[in-house]
């Protein structure tokens, strides 16, 4: 499991640690089941705070994105196929959002904004 952390990045160490966490799951990086890094060695490896790492895995466990087992560590949870679509359907969403405020600040019509979608979508 790879994780980088940044002391300039805007969001907070724990957030780091889960978002990157969090994706590596989606993706399938991480598969179903397999264990991840202690809570201690975690913080030990990224030489931040065992508070740090704890507190975004107990986030992780809470959104379903892995579960603890007491004395084993923790694992990621099995992928439940509509959990995993309605994340990255929130995620869209949160995207088209900002998409939108910005293509309203800069005066672009709806259709401007579709058809720059579309040019977008079929250059993928």
């Amino acid at each position: 499991m790879n994780i980088h952390i940044s002391n300039t990045s805007g969001k907070s160490l724990y957030e780091q640690i889960y978002a990157q966490i969090k994706n590596q799951i989606l993706d399938g990086t991480l598969k179903e089941g397999e264990p991840l890094p202690t809570i201690r060695g975690l913080a030990k490896d990224l030489r931040i705070s065992v508070i740090t790492t704890s507190r975004a895995y107990s986030d992780l466990e809470r959104d379903g994105y892995i579960y603890s087992v007491v004395g084993k560590g923790s694992f990621v949870a099995e992928r439940n196929r509509e959990f995993i679509r309605e994340r990255n359907l929130q995620e869209m969403e949160e995207y088209l959002t900002k998409a939108i405020d910005i293509s309203n600040r800069c005066g672009m019509s709806q259709e401007q904004l579709i058809d720059l979608v579309k040019t977008i979508f079929e250059g993928q």
